[in-house]
């Protein structure tokens, strides 16, 4: 229909978001348009306003509107251990435990070869230089525990050994609360593998 070139626009920008289709854009393109038209004009103006002033922190790369985000900034932070993770996302999480105050490096993806991206698309070199800063003690490595997560902490870990610096990975394990027997078969061999 040639009426519908702007509802048609607006269901396809939604499937560019992961895991929606074309039903999930349909339903959220209708409800907008028909629930919650302020709704639609607040998200398009985020969105836009999000896309004009966001950009990458010129320390560790993580979204900020910044030229160092405050993150980097922040002088109470261990400037001695620098944890490598795959994302933004990645970064919030491990941010949200409390559990680590040292600094970051965000690759914005991993090693993927079959698509394309290799060292370069990742920045690897500004990690092994951050990395080499003579202030770095430990790297931590926080990629996910997928085939291109693990390869890419592997090609990390080579490229840093025999620079000084203490190079852990993140355990995995047995998720606590769950009970073995619903654990796949997996996570309990790495579980016992990495036990301590």
């Amino acid at each position: 229909m040639a009426d519908n070139n702007s509802l048609d626009a607006l269901i396809q920008a939604l499937r560019r978001l992961p895991g929606v289709g074309v039903k999930s854009a349909s339903r959220m393109a209708f409800h907008l348009l028909q629930h919650d038209r302020p709704g639609a004009i607040a998200l398009s103006l985020a969105l836009r306003t999000a896309a004009d002033s966001v950009r990458h922190c010129e320390r560790c790369h993580t979204f900020t509107q910044l030229d160092i985000c405050a993150t980097c900034l922040d002088s109470r932070r261990d400037a001695t251990k620098l944890c490598v993770v795959e994302t933004p996302a990645d970064q919030s999480a491990v941010e949200r435990t409390g559990a680590y105050q040292g600094f970051y490096f965000v690759l914005m993806g991993k090693l993927s070869p079959l698509d394309g991206i290799g060292p370069k698309e990742i920045g690897l070199k500004g990690l092994f230089e951050r990395a080499c800063d003579s202030v770095v003690q430990e790297v931590i490595l926080a990629t996910n525990f997928t085939a291109e997560g693990e390869a890419t902490a592997h090609v990390i870990s080579e490229g840093l050994k025999g620079k000084g610096l203490r190079l852990t990975r993140l355990a995995r394990g047995v998720p606590v609360g769950s009970e073995l027997e619903y654990v796949d078969l997996g996570t309990i061999a790495h579980a016992l593998v990495d036990r301590r």
